[in-house]
Parts: structure tokens; sequence; C-alpha cells
């Protein structure tokens, strides 16, 4: 597989199958450094089962992928060191206090106790949660909680951050804080790798695509889908999709 310098993630043909089902069918795609890349698809669609295979926590079955520069099958460790990573499913631990979590993380990436010590100011309140820093994060409403999990995932600085679901369950206003966060990190130079079956966060994005079946069905700037596939929003490109529209590549 190619590689070029400007790209962070690069996919070819990566599949997954479980027995006889296939969870991923060989898609192929590239992510820039620094962009937002949306990884969209309805629950089920293959979205976390890549993602998956893409942070090292699962061989693929078939085809080749790079990220940050790393092989999914020889340097699946190498991935892990260089990346965040916010899974779909809560995961901090809700016994251990706000304070006591970001050390905690940063004791894991193996930072120096004067940088846990300056990450831990810098999060805390970059999050907003000065009054609330020796709180049981197990008391925090779900989208503080979010919030807190993205933080932690970069305490340790990397260039790219994937988010499963991120904003799954929590209410729209919190979704919205939750993406300025994003907005923050790409601002910085971060390159962000979300999934997400909220059609309309696909708005937010840089680039998308969309999973039908285990396969990308489309890929390309939010604007240019909605062209090609003469629609008003995202979600009615997913409809026409999902009913057996054109794949679009971009």
């Amino acid at each position: 597989m190619s590689s070029t310098a400007d790209h962070i993630i690069e996919a070819d043909k990566l599949t997954k199958r479980f027995g006889d089902f296939t969870a991923v069918d060989a898609i192929s795609f590239k992510v820039k450094k620094g962009e937002i890349f949306g990884f969209l698809g309805a629950n089920g669609a293959g979205k976390t089962t890549a993602i998956r295979m893409l942070i090292g926590l699962s061989r693929p079955t078939e085809g080749e992928a790079t990220v940050a520069g790393f092989d999914v099958y020889r340097q699946a460790d190498k991935i892990k060191e260089n990346i965040g990573y916010m899974s779909q499913k809560f995961s901090l631990y809700e016994d251990l206090t706000v304070r006591e979590n970001i050390r905690f993380y940063g004791g894991i990436y193996g930072l120096s106790r004067k940088k846990i010590k300056e990450q831990t100011g810098r999060i805390i309140e970059e999050v907003g949660l000065e009054n609330s820093a020796g709180n049981l994060v197990g008391s925090l409403p779900l989208g503080w909680k979010q919030r807190l999990a993205f933080a932690v995932s970069m305490v340790h600085s990397p260039s790219i951050v994937f988010l499963d679901e991120p904003t799954g369950g929590v209410d729209p206003a919190a979704r919205r804080q939750f993406w300025e966060m994003i907005y923050q990190a790409s601002a910085a130079g971060r390159t962000v790798f979300v999934t997400t079956h909220y059609m309309d966060e696909a708005e937010y994005c840089d680039r998308v695509s969309i999973m039908v079946s285990g396969k990308i069905e489309a890929l390309g700037s939010p604007a240019k889908l909605k062209e090609d596939f003469s629609a008003s929003s995202i979600d009615e490109v997913f409809v026409q999709l999902a009913r057996g529209g054109a794949v679009i590549s971009d």
C-alpha cells in the first residue's frame, strides 16, 4: 500500500469477518492530518469493528492499514501509544475522582509527575470542572463525563484521537458543547476520527464516509455529498444509500 506524508490514516480493502459474517467489507479510505473525519452509519453498520482494527484492538482478516505511520498488523502497540481513544462505552473510572482519573491515565501513558500535574490542572480548567475536581466521576452528569473522557483521552498529546459514538445518549446542548471541544482539538492541529450514527453531526466534519452493511458507500465533504445526491441533508443522503443509491467516493 502506497503512503503519502499528508495522510495520517490509510486503509486499503480492510476487512473483518466473524465466521461467515462479514462485519467490515473491504473498506478503503485515507484521512488527512488535522482534519475532522466523520465515520457515519446506522447502529450495526460496522463502524466500531472498523475503529477497533484501526486502533490495534482487533486484527483484520484481510486488507492493509496504517495509523500514524504504524502498521495495524505488526505495530499495534505503537499505534496504541500514539493515539487517543474514547470508547463507545464510558471509559473513566466512576469510583475515582475527576483529579484521580486524570492522574491515573497520565501514569498509564508514562507521563512524568510534573507533566501529570500540569495536564491535570489544564484539563480541569479546560473542561470547567474546577469546583468538582475532588468529586467522584460517577456523580457527574453524562455530558460532563463525556467531555472529561475526551479531554483525558488526549492527556498524552497524541496527534490523532479516535472517538467512538462520543455523543450517544447526551442531550442536544451537551452534544454541541462536545463538538466545540472537537473544533478546539482540530484547531490545535490534532486529527479527529469520530464515529456516529447522528447524521446531523456530519455537517460538523471536514469529510465523512457513510457505511451501510459493512461497506463504505459514500465518501466526501458534506457539501459535495449533498450536491451529488441532490439532498438537503446528510440524513437524506443516507436514506438514498440505504435504499441502494450509487457509490460516491472523493
